[in-house]
């Protein structure tokens, strides 16, 4: 499904290669039946919103709308599991699920980012790529919501991939606007250095208990003493110390 590498090139850090490739990306977008005329007006706003700005003032933009804080990450399992060791395994699975469809990624992404899943999906049949975004849909909706919230035309991607995978994306959204604008931001200096002094703390905390908290058979538990034989060399003498019979008889 084309429109899916287009949504995924437009939810990417912004680089040359899409300013480069803006008429193609035009010509995808207007193209595409999957998606009603008014999303697809929208996308192609959006692209031009990007391509026609100085290209280092959208790469800050697009740092500070999805790199700041943790509710518009576009790393699917941080809404799904946070920091919790269940993330680990499910992209392990993610991977798994990659590497059965021959579908190969570079070192530089998490399997869980979400331009990367949907150019995966991009490669597979209709049917699946609208499961594999309908599997997703709540998030999908929560990111919309939260977009619009913050009045980002980013929002469009969004409710394109919603109306893909099936769902009517004004009523998706407006399920979730209410609880939306109530959230607090989590984007600003303080909530920023908030975050970061609670993880700070967590992680004193844990070493501390590391070191403190010991079981006798734990690495930490202070090594017990015991005799240990001293051996003295003669630095004066280069013959070996351990041989003191033969320096009897010299003077």
């Amino acid at each position: 499904m084309r429109i899916l590498k287009v949504i995924s090139l437009l939810l990417d850090y912004p680089a040359e290669h899409l300013v480069d490739g803006r008429a193609e990306l035009e010509q995808a977008i207007l193209q595409a039946r999957e998606i009603s005329p008014p999303q697809r007006v929208a996308l192609f706003q959006l692209l031009a919103l990007i391509c026609n700005q100085d290209l280092m003032d959208g790469q800050e933009h697009y740092g500070a709308l999805f790199g700041r804080g943790r509710s518009l990450s576009l790393l699917l399992f941080e809404h799904v599991h946070g920091e919790s060791r269940d993330r680990g395994q499910a992209m392990v699975d993610m991977l798994a699920q990659y590497e059965s469809a021959g579908f190969a990624i570079g070192v530089k992404e998490l399997p869980d980012y979400l331009p990367l899943y949907l150019e995966y999906l991009s490669t597979r049949l209709d049917l699946e790529a609208r499961e594999g975004l309908a599997d997703i849909a709540h998030l999908l909706a929560l990111l919309a919501a939260r977009l619009e919230e913050r009045e980002s035309a980013y929002a469009s991607c969004f409710r394109a991939l919603l109306q893909i995978a099936g769902a009517e994306p004004v009523e998706a959204v407006a399920q979730l606007r209410e609880k939306v604008a109530a959230e607090p931001r989590d984007d600003s200096l303080e909530a920023l250095d908030k975050v970061w002094e609670e993880e700070a703390v967590d992680f004193l905390q844990a070493e501390q208990q590391d070191r403190c908290g010991v079981t006798p058979n734990a690495p930490g538990k202070a090594r017990e003493e015991s005799a240990v034989p001293l051996h003295w060399v003669d630095f004066q003498d280069q013959r070996p110390a351990s041989a003191p019979d033969e320096e009897v008889g010299h003077v």
